[in-house]
Parts: C-alpha cells; structure tokens; sequence
C-alpha cells in the first residue's frame, strides 16, 4: 500500500464515520470505533510503502491491542479532569450561582449596553456550563432586560450565543477542550490552556459583538417578546435567595489560582516541602477537586447539599458519552500512528508543513460542520493528531512539537469545531426556538455568527503561531 493508497483510506474512513453519525444516527463512539477497527484491517492487509522504504504497517494479530492502548489512555490522562469539571458546572447551574454570576455582570456593565452585558455574561457562565444549558438558563434575564429597556431581542440573543460559544470551545474546564488537551498531550497543564483560550477568545468575542449589533437591526421578529411577564428582578427573586459572589466565583477560580500558583513554582524551580505542596495542589486534578470542594460548600450554603448525589449522577449521564467518544477518537487516532499515515506526511513535510496549524483546523471544522457536535469534532481531531511527545504522531509530522505549539493546535481545533453551527447542531436549535426565530432566521444569525467565530478564532491562532512558535 502507498502513500497516496494511506491518504484515501484516511478520507474514506473520515467520509464514513461522518455519514454513519449525521446520516445513519449510528452513536459517535460505535461509528469511530467501526471506522478505527476497518482502517486497522485494511492498514493489515499489504506492507506499507512510502518512498521507496517498505514499512510492516499493522500486524493484524496486535490490532486488538492497539484498540485497547488507545481507548485506556484518555481515562488515565484525562477522565477524572472531565468529570470534576462537569461536576462544577453542574453545581453552578442548579444552585443558582449561575444567574448569581450574570446578575454581577448586568450591574457592573449595566443596561446601556445590554448586548455586551449578554456577550459577557455568557463567556463567564459558560466556562464551566455546556452552551446549551447556559442559554436555557439566562435567556429569562435576556427576555427581561428587552422587557425593561427595549433592547434588540436578536442582537442580545446572538451576543448571548457567542459568549457561551466561545468559552464553550476554547476555555476548560467545559469538557471538550479539557478532552483535547489531554488528547494532545497537555493535560497536565491546563493553565496554560485556559490563558491562551482567554486570549483567543478576545477578537472572536469582539467580532461577534459586531456581528450581533449589525444582524440585531436587520433581523425583526414575527412573535414579540412581550408576553415574558416577568421583570429581571422577580427571574432573580423567584430562584429565591442566590449564593454570595464568592461562593459563585470560587469553584471556578480557586482551580485556576491553585494551577497558577503550581505554575510559579515550577517556572521558578523552587523546592522544598511548602514548594512541592502547591505544586501538588496546582495539578489539574487536585486543583479541580478543590473546585468541587467548594461547590459542594455552594450546595450546603443554598440548602440543596441533599440533591448532590442525584447531580452527580446527571452529571456523570452527560460526561459518559464524551469520555467513551474521546476514548474512541483515542483509539483511531492510535490506529492513524501504527498504519504509516504520519511516516507518509514526514516524507512529504516539505508539502505538508505548509498547511501547518491550519490542518487540524480543517479537519475539525469538516467533522463540526458534518456531523453537528462540537465535542465530536474536539475530541475527534485532537485523537487524530496524537501527542506532541510522539514522534509517531500528526503533531510531529506537523511540527508542533512543542508545549506552546500543542496548545495553539488545541485552540485550531477548537475554532474548527465551531464552524459552523446549523441544522444537525442541537446549540441551533436552542438559540433559535428560545429566541423565537424561524431557521431562516436562524442560519442568518447563529449559523453566520459561528462562521465568522471560527474563521476570526483561526485568523488569531495563526497570528499567534507566527510570534510563539
């Protein structure tokens, strides 16, 4: 089998998986894990030659074993990361603190600017929220601020949607980029992650803020908005008494503070029984559990500590099926390394090298645009590039074989998995039904909204390639 032979399986096998999840309704882990064990076979079927150099491809007996390498990695690297991070979102969302969170952005921005208080309050609450839940959340206060100063409905509903969005994608502890992460190999360092994710997220934040303020004039409704009934006040007051700012705030940022503070630490090389404490409290895991720590101090405090074990298992219902398919993007993107597919891409660097990080910014927004999950596509194209450690990965057919490097790949895949939101993509759907739009409406709003994201979010990652690599 050549080279060019490796290319084509790859593309069909990607053309099947995607047909089997969008057309077929197959689950996204049966359809990978098919799509992973038929490349297997057919990688087994003839020696692999590329350039001239004849390589044994995949043994058939050791496919099993291949299969189990790459589904047992993600758990160990990175599950426990995933579920403390749900866990936290989930908390924040049932106890209140969510909207306690938007409530602190409506008053330090104020109603004057009603569409960059949505855009805010969104990016903030969706950090640890998926998208979906977060605009089911706060579209009330959005419904309410129209109520009370007239503000453009569609403009602060695409301002709401691209907040979400954007830290949906880009910012940990939200469990895609957390999967992708782990997946590239910079799992341990999340920090870094979430700093890059908050600087990536600037311009994309910024140009759907624009977008919103010119599409909230040229958009009109057919239903009005007028029949909410409720002023912003009595939304807050009727999920009675919210949790203090701090207990909000903590079971997010006090993980980021203890993974900065470990990061200090490291940078600085300092030693010691006090230096290796915080450096055992600044790792992922640790620093996450002590999020959830105070979430479960938030449950206490809003007398709803009784309802944890049956959020903890919702929670669990939500992030299963991520973990099962990031172990079967896992598995293919191990299958992708043993059947010469990267020896054929550093034989041919000269040519590869020029597509760059733009690469897995592609194939993320094929699967995105393809099949409708943004957590498919992360997790997907992250297996598929492979560690950046592993001289047998994508990343390092690629060049990105650095810390920094893969950390920007994260971000392209992230920027890819949001181009573009429409129909297949259960986030349309919500954005669209809550805000009464129609999906005309719909696909000239959100669908163009997710497209300028994820062009603009490529735009700054490539920029940002070009100073730090």
């Amino acid at each position: 089998m050549s080279g060019i032979a490796l290319i084509v399986c790859f593309v069909i096998a990607v053309v099947v998986m995607i047909v089997l999840i969008s057309k077929l309704g197959v689950h996204p882990f049966i359809a990978i894990m098919l799509v992973s064990l038929a490349l297997a076979v057919v990688a087994s079927i003839k020696p692999v030659e590329i350039e001239g150099v004849v390589s044994a491809g995949i043994d058939l007996v050791k496919i099993p074993a291949i299969i189990g390498e790459g589904f047992s990695g993600i758990f160990k690297s990175i599950g426990i990361v995933i579920i403390l991070g749900a866990l936290i979102g989930m908390a924040l969302e049932k106890t209140g603190a969510a909207l306690k969170l938007a409530d602190m952005v409506v008053r330090c921005v104020g109603y004057k600017r009603p569409e960059l208080a949505m855009l805010i309050m969104g990016w903030i609450v969706g950090i640890p929220v998926f998208c979906d839940s977060g605009f089911v959340v706060l579209d009330p206060i959005r419904r309410a601020i129209k109520e009370k100063i007239g503000a453009n409905p569609v403009a602060m509903a695409v301002a709401l949607s691209c907040g979400l969005y954007t830290s949906h994608v880009f910012i940990p502890p939200t469990p895609g980029p957390i999967a992708a992460a782990g997946a590239v190999g910079v799992g341990h360092n999340l920090l870094l992650v979430i700093a890059v994710g908050a600087v990536v997220s600037i311009p994309v934040l910024i140009a759907g803020y624009l977008f919103a303020k010119t599409i909230g004039a040229k958009v009109s409704l057919k239903e009005d908005l007028a029949d909410v009934g409720k002023s912003y006040d009595e939304i807050i007051k009727e999920h009675g008494k919210l949790p203090c700012a701090f207990l909000s705030l903590a079971p997010i940022f006090m993980p980021i503070l203890l993974m900065a503070l470990g990061s200090v630490v490291s940078i600085l090389k300092l030693e010691g029984a006090f230096a290796n404490f915080v450096l055992f409290l600044g790792n992922p895991i640790i620093a996450l559990g002590v999020g959830v720590l105070f979430a479960v101090i938030l449950l206490a405090e809003t007398g709803k500590l009784g309802e944890f074990n049956l959020m903890t298992n919702e929670t669990l219902k939500v992030v299963g099926p991520i973990l099962f398919i990031t172990a079967a993007g896992s598995v293919l993107g191990n299958v992708i390394a043993k059947a010469g597919f990267v020896e054929y891409m550093k034989a041919n660097a000269h040519l590869i090298g020029t597509v760059g990080i733009f690469f897995p910014f592609v194939i993320s927004a094929i699967i995105k645009t393809a099949q409708g999950s943004s957590t498919v596509a992360l997790t997907t194209t992250a297996s598929i590039m492979g560690l950046f450690t592993d001289s047998g990965s994508m990343m390092s057919a690629l060049g990105l074989t650095s810390e920094m490097g893969a950390v920007l790949t994260v971000m392209a895949i992230a920027a890819g998995a949001m181009t573009v939101s429409h129909a297949n993509d259960s986030y349309f759907w919500v954005v669209t039904n809550f805000s009464k739009m129609s999906p005309e409406q719909g696909y000239k709003t959100q669908t163009m909204l997710t497209f300028i994201m994820g062009i603009v979010g490529m735009a700054t990652v490539w920029v940002a390639s070009l100073i730090l690599l």
